[in-house]
């Protein structure tokens, strides 16, 4: 058994085969983004990749947050300390926030894991801090702030794993961040962020969801209602599948329903499973979800219980990570919404009641959860430099405790970043790097959509698409 000091030194020898100051490298960034970004929309629904290109379309952060295969490519190209286990593999700045354990408490993590897969630490580290960098020159913070939230979301993670290498296994496994600690913490100017948002996320109930998306039928039965692009019924003539598609080829939408359900509940343990038969299906939607998932599959099913009080579930469709072309490590999951689950169970301290995998009719892969419940995001058009850069510290911290949880090596990370700035100072030189890579790629992007070598479309193209 190796001690923490044994631990700590075997980081710090990996800095002689991969130096802190290589992480400045941008990496394979000598390609043209248009046929990565086109095989990225491969297997979607055709007619919803021209929305997925219009809300790219919006700025180079949206650019940045649609497509992750790209900085997947780039990041082959980059060194790394020669750890792998798994990480997020989406890791930007908008897919951290708060959510509910099975006990309604609130916590703070990593809550995005449509790409978890083993890979180096330092690539979730990297598409990170860049994010931060894009997103402050999206909201025109400026350079001093862009140099401070780098360096505090860095020392944040270095500080947090130095804390994990020296807990006790349980203690890093059951450890979280939750909203009381945010609390007691914030300083004056951030603690009304923190208390919005779980203001927030106290009214991001199913009861609080019901009448905002359903109505009753004709025949008083509750039923989603359609709001389009965002939500749509399959069979009725507001879809937007392709005319072609195989989903159209079933009746209806119970026959889905059915088929999702057989596999689903065999994911669950059995007090779970008893607590889902208790809820009866209203009715199922499909729902289009972010940015970068624009496309892919994604349904909602309403049921209640017999009080005619709902719970909403979602099925979401897991496709091949963005990392798997990229790195030698397998996934041990042979099906993608188990890759899914499992990555999410073993990076977050306590994950969703609801959450389970399950196979389509035509054998696509899905993983469900539950839809909002007491979900919330960071509402960053509202921050000013000093909540930005709190944010950038918070979401070092729940990364680095993820990558704690799920690797075990905490002490060797630690080991390797050490406690000066070495680290920090390559990270903020390669997110100053990749952000002028990625206004550089806009660009191309938007040239090419002004060609016509893509299609984009906005919300309000398909909504008038569909006006009486």
């Amino acid at each position: 058994m190796t001690s923490l000091k044994d631990r700590l030194k075997q980081g710090r020898d990996a800095r002689k085969k991969c130096p802190r100051s290589s992480h400045a490298a941008l990496g394979k960034t000598n390609r043209d983004p248009i046929p990565l970004i086109k095989a990225s929309s491969e297997g979607r629904v055709k007619s919803l990749v021209e929305l997925r290109y219009g809300r790219m379309l919006v700025s180079p952060f949206t650019f940045y947050r649609g497509n992750a295969l790209l900085q997947a490519h780039d990041l082959a190209g980059t060194p790394n300390m020669g750890l792998v286990s798994p990480v997020c593999g989406d890791c930007h700045l908008m897919n951290f926030g708060g959510f509910a354990t099975p006990e309604r408490n609130l916590l703070f993590s990593v809550n995005d894991f449509d790409e978890v897969h083993p890979g180096p630490w330092e690539w979730d580290m990297k598409r990170l801090v860049a994010s931060f960098l894009v997103a402050a020159r999206d909201l025109r913070h400026g350079s001093s702030v862009e140099e401070t939230v780098c360096h505090q979301l860095v020392g944040a993670y270095q500080e947090t794993m130095l804390e994990c290498a020296e807990q006790s296994t349980l203690e890093t496994w059951y450890e979280s961040i939750t909203y009381d600690d945010l609390r007691a913490q914030a300083s004056k100017s951030t603690l009304e962020h923190v208390q919005r948002a779980i203001e927030k996320a106290e009214r991001r109930t199913h009861a609080e969801l019901l009448p905002k998306i359903s109505e009753r039928d004709k025949h008083g039965r509750l039923i989603i209602r359609d709001d389009l692009p965002e939500i749509f019924h399959l069979h009725n003539n507001t879809t937007l599948l392709d005319a072609d598609d195989d989903w159209l080829r079933l009746s209806d939408w119970r026959p889905l329903f059915d088929t999702f359900m057989r596999d689903y509940r065999a994911t669950l343990q059995a007090d779970r499973r008893e607590l889902l038969s208790r809820f009866n299906v209203q009715d199922l939607a499909f729902k289009v979800v972010g940015v970068g998932s624009v496309g892919t599959r994604c349904l909602v099913a309403l049921l209640t219980d017999k009080q005619e009080f709902p719970l909403f579930l979602q099925f979401k469709e897991a496709r091949r990570s963005v990392l798997a072309g990229y790195v030698k490590a397998k996934s041990r999951a042979r099906h993608e919404g188990q890759r899914v689950v499992d990555g999410q169970r073993l990076m977050q301290s306590a994950s969703d009641l609801f959450l389970g995998w399950t196979t389509g009719p035509s054998g696509r892969h899905f993983y469900v959860r539950q839809l909002r419940d007491m979900k919330v995001s960071a509402e960053l058009e509202t921050f000013d430099g000093e909540a930005f850069a709190a944010y950038g510290r918070l979401c070092g911290r729940a990364l680095a405790r993820a990558h704690a949880k799920s690797s075990g090596y905490a002490a060797q990370i630690s080991g390797y970043i050490g406690k000066g700035d070495a680290l920090a100072d390559a990270l903020y030189k390669y997110a100053q790097g990749y952000t002028e890579q990625n206004e550089r790629d806009f660009e191309r992007f938007q040239l090419a959509c002004r060609k016509g070598r893509l299609r984009a479309r906005s919300e309000a193209d398909f909504a008038a698409d569909h006006l009486p």
